[in-house]
């Protein structure tokens, strides 16, 4: 079945398609004022520090992954994604009156508290596809998804940019704010979803909040796919720490080229958000995410060769190959994990996956400064291949015992 017949399939199912266009517009509002955010604390404050807090301050609720999931598992999902969905809105109305430095704390408190909501909201998603979309159609949902996270990430910050420019940020809180709105009416617009089961353990807070982890480490087939997650995040981080450096010093271009080669990666992944549910039904999702990751790593070590073809061959590929083994490893977590601990799992997974990334932004900006860039591209991209070849080598002993 080719690609377009998969994502009719998608858009014809009724939560399917609704969830999508939940994820479409809220996630138009989210990536405006992601960009926007780091703009409007650097024009409120002059600091370079601080705009660049801005994106950490959206990404710190990650690391709460497991508690943050856990509400997902004691809520009707479908209630949870409206009433989520408003409260994230009402949280950005505070921002509309700020306009000077003394009020930014209360950027950074909002971004906080949005990337959290982002958190539940993202498992209340994953376990309500994983218990009402059909199992042949979930692969290309959570392909579709990745490519309308992608493609907002290209259209949003320009838009949110353009606004900012023309009426400042108190009206990109307000685009952000009427997004989140819009998306709680089209998810209530989804079908009534089935009663929980009573999701808490026997054990004590802390087991419940480990539920997740355990329930990784003890699967055959998500330990691996969530270790290789982990693994290529990290890479990928490094990989981004270093652009600016390989831009200047590689290429020999200015600062702005970067933004050239966040496109075209850009662009790699909404097409390889198209093909994953046709590639999943045709290969193991161990082989379909080390065949991801091996692209990856062999473009990201091509990145030693000074050459803008090079360049933008490599940061397409990039972007096709990286999404592939978080593609493959949300559509396990949702086919293996009973539903009562499916979003304290999909949230889990996600925090294991999406850590590293952070750790190796810091890390790679320390390594830029004191090591050659092709050094770095180079030894990124050849542990990025071992790792592919670990994924594949037991995905080939996983089939010889079956």
């Amino acid at each position: 079945m080719g690609g377009g017949s998969a994502v009719g399939r998608v858009l014809r199912d009724r939560t399917a398609g609704r969830c999508l266009a939940g994820v479409v517009v809220s996630g138009f509002g989210t990536s405006a004022m992601w960009l926007t955010a780091g703009i409007w604390v650097k024009s409120l404050t002059g600091s370079n520090s601080l705009a660049a807090l801005t994106v950490f301050a959206l990404w710190a609720p990650v690391l709460a992954g497991p508690a943050l999931g856990a509400l997902a598992d004691r809520m009707d999902r479908k209630v949870l994604l409206v009433r989520g969905n408003l409260v994230m809105a009402c949280l950005l109305l505070p921002l509309v009156p700020v306009d000077s430095g003394s009020a930014v704390w209360l950027v950074f408190a909002v971004l906080v508290l949005h990337g959290a909501g982002g958190v539940v909201l993202d498992a209340a998603e994953s376990a309500l596809v994983a218990g009402a979309v059909p199992a042949s159609l979930r692969a290309d949902f959570n392909g579709l998804r990745m490519t309308a996270n992608e493609g907002m990430k290209l259209v949003a910050p320009l838009a949110g940019a353009g606004l900012y420019v023309r009426f400042g940020g108190p009206a990109v809180a307000l685009l952000a704010a009427t997004t989140c709105a819009l998306a709680a009416l089209v998810f209530a617009r989804l079908p009534a979803g089935s009663p929980l089961r009573d999701p808490a353990p026997a054990g004590s807070r802390r087991d419940e909040l480990a539920a997740g982890l355990r329930r990784i480490g003890a699967s055959p087939v998500l330990r691996p796919l969530v270790a290789a997650g982990a693994a290529t995040m990290l890479l990928a981080g490094v990989n981004g720490a270093v652009t600016f450096a390989y831009v200047d010093e590689v290429l020999g271009r200015a600062p702005a080229y970067a933004g050239v080669l966040y496109a075209v990666q850009g662009a790699g992944s909404v097409a390889v958000g198209l093909l994953a549910g046709p590639l999943l039904r045709r290969l193991p999702e161990r082989v379909f995410a080390a065949g991801g990751i091996a692209l990856f790593a062999l473009r990201v070590g091509a990145r030693a060769v000074a050459s803008d073809a090079v360049a933008l061959g490599a940061s397409a590929v990039i972007g096709f190959g990286l999404p592939c083994v978080l593609v493959a490893a949300a559509t396990a977590v949702q086919r293996e994990t009973p539903d009562a601990v499916l979003g304290r799992t999909a949230a889990t997974a996600g925090s294991l996956m999406t850590a590293p990334n952070a750790v190796a932004l810091a890390l790679g900006a320390g390594l830029v400064a004191v090591a050659d860039v092709r050094v770095l591209t180079a030894s990124a991209g050849a542990a990025g291949v071992l790792a592919a070849v670990a994924l594949a080598a037991g995905a080939r002993r996983r089939g010889a015992h079956v």
